[in-house]
């Protein structure tokens, strides 16, 4: 945010100098000319950064795209081998299914009377 503001009031400085026809300097770092060259200068870093970002965004968006994909393949998979080979079988347990006779069944918890 503090980037932002020191940047708001550059603009504004500068767009104000632009109202002082009678401004000279000796020194070349603040001449008119080479604040210009560097106003140009950052447009021309924006423009480059927002078209880099909206690569990164469209990049960020392919591989999320790229790994629901590959994710949903793998769960194909996982149905194919379990209706190949069985539930209990080795070969659902190599691709990280629980084999059927592995999976614990559900206890009840017996319920305790409350005395009042």
């Amino acid at each position: 945010m503090a980037g932002i503001l020191f940047l708001r009031k550059s603009l504004t400085s500068f767009h104000g100098l632009q109202t002082v026809s009678t401004y000279d300097t000796s020194r070349s770092n603040a001449s008119v000319a080479n604040i210009q060259q560097a106003y140009q200068a950052m447009l021309a870093q924006q423009q480059a950064e927002t078209e880099k970002l909206a690569l990164y965004r469209a990049a960020v968006d392919a591989a999320r795209l790229a790994e629901w994909e590959f994710h949903n393949a793998v769960l194909a998979m996982k149905e194919v081998v379990r209706g190949q080979y069985g539930s209990d079988s080795d070969q659902a347990q190599a691709v990280g299914l629980k084999k059927k006779s592995n999976r614990k069944r559900p206890t009840r918890k017996k319920s305790i009377a409350v005395a009042s």
